[in-house]
């Protein structure tokens, strides 16, 4: 008997696997993860929008002024320098501006969220015809331009003899911001459960007492949020300022920027963008210190009553 025989049946080699099409589960993933990379990437598009103009700004407050004058623009000072900050001060009073403007936009956000809490709680809590005509003026009142109601505003605070005066720019921006705080406040309001005001109510406590010992701890991300938009709003604001401020000493940061556009329209590039940079630090100092109660502020409305 041969070797080949008592070898017995020769092995076939194993056949190769087909490969598997792809299961619905897996597709479901990869449309999944492609659609997070599309939204991630809107995103990102959408910072560098954003980022953009503050960067370039920047950018330019370093830059010397033979690089402003270069018709090549560099995205980057080649040479950066803090010239442009000194000449800023030199010419302008910053300081002083920034403090009108701290004073007047803080105020301004204080008064306004203080008068938006309560006004708010009862528009939620008491539902009427009243309270509905109110929601609804909210919404109107934001519609009318500025020019149709600087005129009655300059003639109301000139009777009151409070036209260039701090005081009188700080009740226009109280006017100005309070339908935005009550707007923002009401949303805050309506997610805090009303069986904790009830079981107040059970222990002796009256309206009064229940805002302020049950409502307003529950509320604090929300007053922060809606002061630190209050106060942003009201720093920003250059018309109204314009207007109604008319001494040196008094004016605010928005309105002193205008001073370094000469009276042809030119502007003195380098010291306006170093002067806009420290106009910028407040509000971003401000969005620093108060982030971890914004993100409460912006989460706290998921919450179910």
């Amino acid at each position: 008997m041969s070797a080949t025989d008592t070898a017995g049946p020769a092995a076939v080699p194993p056949r190769a696997a087909a490969p598997r099409a792809p299961s619905r589960a897996g597709r479901r993933t990869a449309r999944r993860r492609a659609g997070r990379a599309g939204q991630y990437l809107a995103l990102l598009c959408y910072l560098v929008f954003l980022a953009f103009p503050l960067l370039w700004l920047v950018s330019t407050a370093f830059k010397s002024p033979r690089e402003l004058g270069s018709v090549h623009p560099t995205w980057l000072p080649r040479h950066p320098t803090l010239g442009n900050f000194r000449a800023a001060f030199d010419q302008q009073p910053l300081l002083h501006a920034a403090l009108n403007s701290l004073l007047v936009a803080g105020g301004a956000a204080l008064v306004s969220v203080a008068v938006a809490v309560p006004a708010a709680y009862a528009m939620v809590r008491f539902r009427s015809a009243v309270s509905r005509a109110g929601t609804a003026w909210v919404l109107v009142s934001q519609m009318f331009p500025l020019v149709l109601v600087v005129i009655p505003l300059f003639m109301v605070l000139k009777n009151l003899h409070l036209v260039d005066s701090r005081l009188g720019l700080g009740l226009v921006y109280v006017v100005w911001t309070l339908p935005f705080a009550l707007w923002m406040l009401q949303g805050y309001v309506r997610a805090v459960p009303v069986s904790l005001e009830e079981a107040a109510a059970i222990d002796g406590c009256g309206r009064a007492r229940t805002l302020r010992s049950v409502v307003l701890p529950l509320l604090a991300p929300g007053l922060v949020a809606t002061l630190m938009f209050s106060f942003v709003t009201a720093w920003n604001e250059f018309f109204f300022g314009l207007v109604l401020l008319k001494s040196p000493e008094k004016q605010t940061m928005s309105v002193i920027l205008t001073h370094f556009l000469g009276a042809e329209g030119a502007a003195d590039l380098g010291p306006l963008a170093a002067a806009s940079v420290l106009a910028t630090l407040p509000s971003l100092l401000f969005f620093a210190l108060l982030q971890r109660r914004l993100a409460g502020a912006v989460t706290a409305g998921a919450v179910k009553g």
